[in-house]
């Protein structure tokens, strides 16, 4: 039998994000969760190695690659429209929801149990949080593609960074990962290639 999920996976790369907006350059869903499970990684590994917390690197970084696979079926929502009413936002979430299940029944029995690990993971110990340091990862990931817009002078998205930022700082308050990387890492994205090897 033929099982279409890795290759509904692989149409990831034609869905494109920031839709309502100018793109200096555009944005696709597959690169778009690489930098948050690239990011994923980053937040957790500082929470384990300078905060000495327990969290399961492996499994936030598998959920932060698969964090927008339902987007695949639905499309990319643009923030303003998914977060301007809550019954919107709670709709749109049943919906992501009935499109990961449809994603998870083009897999064989014998893989679907362990992506469903993945797209609906069990409370488990820190969970939670690192389900927060997805989302931060996610934020993060908005907040480089703002000002990449806006270094190429686009200032169509100066609006949009402002608020990221914003919202950011103030999960930075409770995630202390966040802050750590905001102060170390975050300013080298502004930088040229030869300033970044210098």
């Amino acid at each position: 039998m033929l099982h279409s999920f890795f290759a509904l996976l692989s149409r990831m790369k034609y869905i494109h994000r920031w839709a309502l907006m100018r793109n200096a350059r555009e944005e696709n869903l597959s690169e778009h969760c690489l930098e948050v499970g690239i990011l994923t990684h980053a937040l957790c590994l500082i929470g384990n190695k300078k905060l000495n917390k327990k969290l399961s690197v492996d499994r936030a970084v598998l959920r932060a690659l698969y964090h927008d696979a339902a987007e695949i079926l639905t499309g990319d929502m643009p923030t303003p429209v998914k977060y301007r009413r809550e019954e919107l936002k709670t709709a749109y979430k049943k919906v992501e929801k009935e499109a990961e299940e449809r994603l998870l029944s083009t897999l064989p029995d014998y893989l679907e149990e362990e992506y469903k690990k993945v797209f609906f993971p069990e409370e488990e110990e820190n969970t939670a949080y690192e389900n927060k340091l997805i989302k931060a990862a996610d934020k993060l990931s908005a907040l480089i593609k703002c000002e990449e817009e806006l270094r190429s002078g686009n200032q169509e998205f100066a609006t949009a960074a402002a608020s990221t930022r914003r919202k950011i700082e103030e999960m930075a308050e409770e995630l202390t990962e966040l802050k750590i990387f905001m102060e170390d890492f975050l300013p080298a994205y502004g930088k040229t290639l030869d300033e970044l090897t210098e």
